[in-house]
């Protein structure tokens, strides 16, 4: 919505969106090999934090298209240095309790939360043009508390280092259709993503509603990750993968056909218990119970990856069909997406007790 506030078209603004998408594609496992490497995680999330509030502010500088593609893979590289290394330290902190992973993860759904229905409110009351402001703000809140956070480092798994490195992990049944599902699922979120607040705002719904809509599907998430630690214990990932996915598909045509009707709308978004919650966590602990803990950071960097090229890939189709395929369609694409991904895992994963 602040791109199309400063002027740029859907195509221009796909392409912005998608430039934090692509660096994924880099970054993610250059910092984890860095991560593994070094043993020192938490240094890298302080550093990180730091470089992507510094190059964040650039964008007080200009507000050309070109120097805002700067400041995307700019802020972009150094940002997506933060999450894969923090979550391998979260997961280390816990050690045996892993299941509790989402009941920490939920304070993240929390903020978001905060952030959607106030800035919503915000941006209603004095306009489009205060973000850049208020990004920097929580920017550096994010520095400060990265600070406040004890190191921790994960314990060694027999049962995976003795299967070999990264590479020979990697090619363990099951785990490359798994990674082919995460880009997929991402590619699917392109048009959620980029284009829902301007679908909606178009359809007639005001900033402050759409605040809150946004914030009704994160407390979806925060709920499903509640419960995540009891459906963990009864269902396989492969399970709870395949429900993901299958939801999404269903969700997608939802935002596309009916979002004008309120009561499937609030649906669409109570299904983000799904489509993010469900799928995020049971993610991580595909990532977790796939890698030694030599390759931790280089297997959540490569789910980071993954998600980065399927979101990237999201972001620019959506931004070039948009206007001229209609939301409708637009959507429609995503959801085949979602099913090829259900397929996928249905078909090439191999089934896991709970």
């Amino acid at each position: 919505m602040y791109f199309d506030h400063l002027g740029f078209s859907a195509a221009r603004i796909g392409e912005l969106l998608a430039i934090p998408m692509l660096m994924r594609c880099l970054a993610p496992n250059l910092w984890g090999w860095l991560g593994d490497a070094s043993g020192r995680r938490l240094a890298i999330v302080r550093l990180g934090a730091l470089c992507t509030l510094g190059s964040f502010a650039l964008i007080f500088v200009g507000k050309s298209y070109a120097w805002l593609v700067l400041v995307m893979a700019l802020h972009a590289f150094f940002w997506h240095a933060v999450l894969p290394q923090f979550e391998v330290i979260t997961l280390a902190h816990l050690r045996e309790q892993s299941a509790r992973y989402s009941q920490l993860r939920l304070w993240g759904s929390i903020g978001f939360i905060a952030a959607v229905v106030g800035l919503g409110q915000l941006f209603e009351w004095l306009g489009l043009g205060v973000f850049p402001r208020v990004i920097v703000l929580i920017m550096g809140g994010i520095v400060l508390g990265s600070f406040w956070v004890p190191n921790a480092q994960p314990e060694s798994r027999a049962g995976l280092e003795v299967q070999g490195g990264f590479l020979s992990q990697l090619r363990r049944p099951g785990v490359l259709a798994f990674y082919a599902c995460v880009a997929l699922m991402q590619l699917s979120h392109g048009p959620y993503y980029t284009f829902l607040s301007i679908h909606l705002e178009t359809l007639g719904y005001g900033r402050g509603l759409i605040g809150q809509l946004w914030a009704l599907g994160v407390l979806a998430e925060i709920l499903l990750f509640l419960a995540m630690a009891g459906l963990l214990r009864r269902f396989s990932l492969r399970r709870l993968l395949m429900a993901s996915f299958l939801l999404a598909a269903l969700r997608w045509l939802l935002l596309g056909n009916l979002a004008d009707h309120l009561p499937a709308l609030l649906l669409a978004q109570m299904m983000h218990a799904a489509t993010f919650g469900c799928f995020h966590a049971s993610a991580i602990h595909f990532v977790q119970r796939s890698f030694g803990v030599r390759q931790q950071g280089q297997g959540q960097a490569l789910y980071a990856t993954l998600s980065g090229v399927g979101g990237a890939l999201g972001a620019l189709y959506s931004g070039y069909c948009w206007t001229s395929l209609g939301p409708a369609r637009t959507f429609a694409l995503a959801s085949l997406a979602a099913l090829a991904a259900a397929i996928i895992i249905a078909t090439r994963s191999r089934e896991e007790g709970p």
